[in-house]
């Protein structure tokens, strides 16, 4: 194992800088640090699911993906590393075909809820989806490999089939949206 922490503030930060994994230093604002902090959100975000009742074969999956995110966080915090690969792109393809396969066609949109962990799992999809666009405008200005923003892509779907699957095992059900609710 790598280093180990014995003090936990350093005061390198107090001037808005931080250090990447290359050991070079950059804003705290930077793109770079705003994708892999929203990354390390997400991840948080999956943890609040994984203390929700869950399905073990969702357990499984999500512990797993908490895994991938770290080493994508890790990615993103040191430039030109890679970490993610397309196995892992294709194991959450795989995971996703398996656990939408049983489920209804959908012929509304789905309103976030349906439980709590199903509740808790679209917000880890929306946090999801913007640690997805801040990968992609940190490409913008600096490298970043298309397999992270792919395994985020995927991951997002995944996390929307298996809140499906929650609400489902909840006995709350899916929450659809009611389009014609207004009266025109």
């Amino acid at each position: 194992m790598g280093n180990r922490l014995s003090k936990i503030y350093t005061r390198t930060g107090d001037d808005g800088s931080t250090g990447l994994g290359d050991g070079s230093r950059t804003g705290k604002d930077s793109a770079r640090v705003t994708a892999y902090g929203t990354v390390d959100e997400l991840n948080s975000a999956i943890g609040v699911v994984l203390a929700c009742e869950l399905p073990e074969r969702v357990r499984e999956v999500l512990t797993q993906v908490q895994h991938d995110l770290f080493d994508l966080g890790g990615e993103l915090c040191i430039p030109g590393m890679a970490l993610v690969h397309d196995a892992d792109i294709a194991r959450l393809e795989d995971e996703l075909d398996a656990f939408n396969e049983p489920l209804p066609a959908l012929k509304d949109f789905i309103l976030p809820g349906g439980g709590m962990a199903a509740a808790t799992c679209h917000l880890a999809r929306t946090i999801c989806r913007r640690a997805e666009r801040e990968a992609i405008a940190l490409g913008r200005g600096e490298p970043v490999r298309g397999e992270a923003v792919r395994y985020l892509n995927r991951l997002s779907d995944l996390l929307f089939v298996i809140a499906r699957v929650l609400a489902r095992a909840s006995g709350h059900g899916e929450v659809l949206w009611q389009h014609e609710r207004r009266k025109r």
